[in-house]
């Protein structure tokens, strides 16, 4: 009966790790993660693929152990999660209280598409495809590139569409720019 009953509780409840150190750790991977995946990935939720999931997934995995550092306990683990939690908090509250800081929290929209003419230098920056583009202005009831006024990526990944209205005189200049 001891594997019922034999747990040994102050290996499950007290920290084997300083409580100074899992922050500092969680703290540092935190903040080190957010800012690599600020910058390689802009298509958060809304618009992640499949190659962008993995790759948080990945770093997920390789990230834990050096926040980690093996711990055992319950508290060392809760610990960290708060310092995560904490962190995500935080940098989304400075993002609110300081308009500086934005720019780092929620990027700016970014154009693809402007009076009716793709932007391929923004769509290269994104890694876009033409195809994609089209997609996502189809999922938005517009049939022609020629019909958009504006189509931007915004800071969460989704693609806004501002339609022009139609006017039979206008005909686009179909050259990339």
């Amino acid at each position: 009966m001891d594997w019922l009953w034999g747990t040994e509780w102050r290996k499950l409840l007290l920290p084997d790790t300083p409580l100074l150190e899992i922050f500092l750790r969680g703290s540092i991977m935190y903040l080190s993660l957010y800012f690599v995946l600020r910058i390689v990935l802009r298509r958060e939720a809304g618009g992640m693929g499949i190659a962008d999931l993995l790759v948080v997934v990945l770093i997920a995995d390789a990230a834990q152990n050096a926040m980690a550092n093996d711990y055992s306990s319950l508290s060392d683990g809760l610990l960290l999660v708060g310092t995560i939690v904490f962190w995500s908090h935080a940098v989304n509250w400075l993002g609110y209280r300081f308009p500086s800081m934005e720019r780092w929290v929620r990027p700016q929209a970014l154009p693809l598409v402007l009076d009716g003419r793709m932007l391929p230098h923004n769509m290269r920056r994104e890694l876009i495809t033409e195809g994609e583009l089209l997609s996502q202005l189809r999922l938005q009831g517009v049939d022609d590139v020629a019909d958009v006024k504006e189509a931007y990526m915004e800071g969460d990944g989704r693609i806004s569409v501002v339609a022009r209205e139609r006017d039979t005189n206008w005909a686009p200049d179909r050259a990339l720019v």
